[in-house]
């Protein structure tokens, strides 16, 4: 097929009926939201990859190079770089990606059109600047910058995939050698399993059905908690092919399509599931021979692919180093010395559902295709494509929607019991000398080794359904989730704090005549804090029963003087606002509270309400406090310093909370640490409501379009944000065509 040739010209005119002929219509509104008009998928992808490389080539250039292995040869085998070169470029020699893309139940015609467009958009836009000539210094004039192929997005498609997988531990793999075989790529003496998902990201969602609405109508709030840094900010985009496609919402780096957000008549958000998505297996090995193991009697042999990386040295001169990465048909050796070691008679090996998992595109196609939220149910039950998250979603009909329809390995809680040797760090450990203690498949499965929709935890409901990266038990109080296998997670187990928090205003807005679009708006930013609301006034109490002059014996044995702490906390209402004075040393204080607190214990017959009742007097309570009081001393911080002043992104003060405190608006950021900025939170905030007459849509990218210091994009929405403000959304072309910052740009 002939390249697509497409030409860029910046005008201000009405915007066009249709798109550009042969290619796209790149139209932006205020803040530099893109809208795509496109006359097919390969042109919708066009589109959508220019205005990513627009705002944000040097996110995903240095991902091309890690999926390329070639980080060590650019920037050194430090901090990881060789062992994530190992994994990646053995993933290239095996051929994975291209693998999948060939097997039967690949990405479909569509979706393969989209990525290939997209790449041809992110190479326009480097065409038309030059490297030498890209706004950001991080990568201008960088060697490594190049263009990118369809098969490079297909490679980023499946990083994201298998984030909780492989991805999140190559340094396991890298340090998977035989007995008496140095490894000479690993990380230094791993201790367990990182946290593969990245730092505790997650979000929240709730859907509202016509009886949890003033207008009878659905309505959704996306909230999703990602990082504010690196490959995994969020990019807003629009997307319309007329009659086929109009989905508006954001995607990550290098991913084709919309992940999160609606269309005229649905509207969906994920959160992170409990799931489980990998199983360790432990092998059975041949006495004298390591690299062999056992099942059912039969020996078998570990395949051995030595993979070769190029490293840049300290001068600057190039080597190459090469190790054996280890592997079964189901997956590579892991070790961890003493904990998961490969010695004379064990090894254990990693199987990620998600190692293949490239459905993930069409099924983002199929949900912005349905008309409501049954369609968008049957295609992700169809396609199970959803790598680590669950869908809450409501449509124009007044029905909300809650599904863990995502890959999840299908062990059984039989196979769990029978075959189960160990629980390391969440993760089931399985019997691999065993072929019946191998991962079971559905007759509904797209795919063997997975659990089918039917055994998937769903519900439907008119009032509404939730989550908050709890397990599926309590999507909807009044109706408990409870028939699903145990590896997707638990039920009758207290609920996190963050989560009885928006279970608790949900139910509040919903007796309140149910929620309007701007009462759900102020839910999401009101920043209240759950054990603030319910710890503060025991805290304050004991404050009071030390006057004139409360202290503490904090955990080093030293006394410390809690006056200043008890005058700051005596000063705050409890909310993580801006102005807080009071709000950061509460949350130093829930952080290193190693105690229960709570006089009412758990009740899984009363699990929003329990368990209660603070009680400051009780041993240990007083230790954390004098403990964050000596936290903020060390870091020379007053106690009653603003939020605002620690709390920061690129130097703006921001407000939220932390989710261990029972935030719903969740702002991560180390408050002793000021100069570290904020780590992840509530980055793109979507309240939409589905009308008959279309959506009503305000949204936050709380960060900014662009991760460009440079860009006009970068902290104008952290403004609004702070103000509590919202960004109305232009969802129709005379929307778009209104706005008076529109700029179109023609991409034939």
């Amino acid at each position: 097929m002939a390249a697509l040739v497409i030409t860029a010209a910046l005008v201000t005119t009405a915007v066009p009926a249709s798109a550009a002929p042969g290619g796209a219509t790149l139209r932006r509104t205020e803040f530099g939201i893109p809208h795509v008009l496109a006359s097919s998928y390969r042109t919708a992808g066009v589109g959508a990859g220019y205005a990513f490389a627009e705002d944000n080539l040097c996110l995903l250039a240095p991902q091309i190079v890690a999926l390329d292995g070639e980080q060590s040869r650019w920037f050194g085998p430090a901090g990881g770089n060789l062992e994530d070169d190992l994994y990646h470029r053995w993933l290239k020699q095996n051929r994975v990606v291209e693998r999948a893309l060939a097997a039967p139940g690949g990405p479909s015609r569509d979706a393969r059109e989209l990525a290939r467009g997209y790449a041809e958009g992110y190479n326009r836009y480097l065409s038309s600047v030059g490297v030498d000539n890209l706004p950001e210094s991080v990568c201008r004039g960088a060697e490594w910058v190049r263009p990118i192929t369809e098969l490079d997005v297909w490679r980023r498609v499946l990083q994201i995939s298998d984030m909780g997988g492989a991805e999140g531990v190559t340094g396991l793999i890298a340090a998977a050698q035989p007995p008496g075989t140095p490894a000479v790529a690993s990380r230094t003496a791993p201790t367990g399993l990182p946290d593969v998902l990245g730092g505790g990201i997650g979000s929240n969602a709730v859907g509202l059905g016509a009886d949890g609405t003033t207008g009878r109508t659905g309505m959704l709030l996306a909230n999703p908690h990602f990082p504010w840094q690196c490959d995994r900010r969020f990019h807003q985009i629009h997307l319309t092919i007329p009659g086929e496609l109009n989905v508006s919402g954001v995607s990550l780096p290098g991913l084709p399509g919309v992940a999160i957000g609606h269309t005229d008549r649905v509207a969906w958000s994920h959160t992170v599931s409990t799931a489980v998505t990998v199983t360790l297996h432990r092998l059975a090995l041949t006495p004298g021979d390591p690299t062999r193991y056992v099942v059912d009697g039969q020996t078998r042999v570990l395949r051995n692919d030595p993979v070769t990386v190029t490293v840049r040295q300290d001068d600057g001169t190039l080597t190459t180093v090469t190790q054996s990465v280890w592997s079964t048909p189901d997956g590579p050796i892991v070790s961890i010395p003493g904990a998961l070691p490969w010695d004379a008679t064990q090894a254990f090996q990693l199987r990620s559902a998600n190692a293949t998992n490239l459905r993930t595109v069409d099924q983002w196609i199929g949900m912005a295709k349905a008309r409501d939220v049954r369609q968008l149910r049957d295609v992700q039950a169809r396609l199970l494509a959803s790598p680590w998250v669950n869908t809450t979603a409501a449509d124009v009909t007044g029905t909300a929607f809650y599904g863990d329809l995502q890959v999840v390995p299908h062990v059984t809680n039989e196979q769990e019991e029978r075959c189960g040797l160990a629980d390391f760090d969440g993760i089931p450990v399985l019997d691999g000398s065993r072929a019946d203690c191998a991962w079971g498949s559905d007759a509904d499965a797209p795919v063997p080794g997975l659990f089918g929709a039917g055994n998937l935890p769903t519900l439907f409901r008119r009032d509404v359904v939730s989550n908050m990266n709890d397990s599926p038990w309590l999507a909807n109080p009044a109706a408990p989730l409870v028939s699903y296998p145990a590896i997707v997670g638990d039920t009758g187990t207290p609920r996190s704090y963050r989560t009885r928090m928006g279970l608790e205003m949900i139910a509040e807005g919903i007796a309140d005549s149910g929620f309007t679009l701007a009462e759900l708006q102020a839910m999401q930013l009101n920043n209240r804090n759950f054990t603030a609301e319910r710890g503060l006034p025991s805290v304050l109490a004991w404050c009071r029963s030390g006057a004139p002059a409360p202290s503490a014996v904090a955990t080093d044995g030293r006394t410390v003087d809690l006056t200043a702490a008890c005058a700051a906390l005596a000063g705050w209402n409890t909310r993580g606002d801006l102005e807080a004075r009071g709000a950061a040393l509460w949350r130093v204080f829930v952080l290193r509270l190693r105690t229960d607190p709570w006089t009412v214990p758990f009740d899984p017959a009363d699990p929003v309400n329990t368990p209660r009742g603070f009680d400051a007097t009780r041993p240990g309570v007083s230790t954390a406090l004098a403990d964050a009081v000596q936290a903020f001393a060390a870091a020379s911080i007053p106690v009653d310093v603003r939020l605002a002043d620690v709390q920061k992104y690129e130097s703006i003060g921001v407000h939220g909370c932390d989710g261990r405190e029972g935030c719903f608006n969740v702002i991560t950021a180390d408050v002793t640490r000021p100069d570290s900025g904020v780590q992840h939170g509530s980055s793109f905030i979507m309240a939409t409501e589905l009308t008959r007459s279309g959506p009503r849509t305000r949204t936050l990218l709380t960060y900014g379009q662009s991760a460009n210091p440079t860009s006009p994009h970068h902290t104008d929405q952290i403004h609004v944000y702070n103000d509590k403000r919202w960004v109305t959304e232009r969802f129709t072309e005379r929307e778009i065509a209104s706005d008076p910052h529109l700029t179109i740009r023609h991409l034939r």
